[in-house]
């Protein structure tokens, strides 16, 4: 897939968490942004003294077709306070146009997979990406039966990222995917909005022995904080999984 240079055009923006909002975006050149769910786009900018940069954001488009010109492109972006992508993004009007450019990446669902259970992990934005592949983990349900367990790590209840949409998803096919919220700081209130079965409170790595990884069975994503990234690679050797089998990305945050 051809790495692409173009104009991205705001359709539209919503909070997800307090310091995280989701954005939407049509290509200003009416051109589709077709992507492998798992890569993400550059947003290329200026700092104040005009030294030019850039930021990586995982594409959170729902992605269950071939995409079209005018379809949405979905990003969720971090707020750093003092963050110079920060005042870009929240400085943003519906259509404005922001520089960008991609698809990349490899972070993605490969169509060899024989794997019995994929086991997805992700903090804050990290989730993404599996947002994206929700489509393709239902083909995967359907087709191989393949099992997917989607630990994702949060501060707090309010900081679960399209947590309703794993939950829905969760729901729809409760004998395949598992949805385990692992939050560190608070738990959500019984009769909550956020109120869920299966969570647990700690951070991710706590409870990855809880899903006794399987060399023989299972695959590995692991994208978010470098820490945790790092933190569960080694338990997940540890467990016996050749490297090949656990995939990784990291989100630095950079202002």
């Amino acid at each position: 897939m051809a790495i692409q240079h173009f104009p991205l055009k705001l359709v539209s923006r919503r909070m997800l968490a307090p310091t995280v909002g989701h954005y939407v975006f049509v290509r200003g050149d009416d051109q589709p942004l077709d992507f492998i769910p798992g890569q993400f786009i550059q947003v290329h900018f200026q700092y104040a003294d005009g030294t030019p940069t850039k930021r990586s954001y995982s594409l959170a488009t729902i992605h269950d077709h071939a995409l079209g010109p005018g379809e949405g492109v979905e990003i969720a972006v971090s707020y750093v306070t003092g963050g110079a992508a920060t005042a870009l993004f929240e400085g943003l009007s519906e259509g404005d146009n922001v520089d960008a450019s991609g698809p990349f990446g490899r972070f993605c669902l490969m169509p060899a997979d024989s794997n019995r259970r994929y086991l997805m992990i992700g903090t804050g934005t990290g989730v993404t990406p599996y947002r994206a592949m929700l489509p393709q983990l239902e083909t995967q349900i359907r087709q191989r039966g393949v099992q997917v367990v989607l630990l994702f790590g949060a501060r707090t209840p309010e900081e679960l990222l399209y947590g309703d949409e794993f939950r829905a998803f969760a729901n729809k096919h409760p004998q395949n995917f598992r949805f385990v919220p692992c939050l560190s700081r608070e738990l959500p209130a019984a009769d909550s909005a956020h109120a869920h079965d299966d969570v647990r409170h700690g951070y991710v790595q706590q409870f990855l022995a809880e899903f006794t990884p399987d060399a023989a069975h299972d695959i590995a994503y692991l994208c978010g904080n470098p820490n945790m990234v790092d933190a569960c690679f080694e338990s997940l050797k540890g467990y016996g999984l050749p490297v090949p089998q656990i995939r990784r990305e990291k989100y630095v945050s950079s202002k």
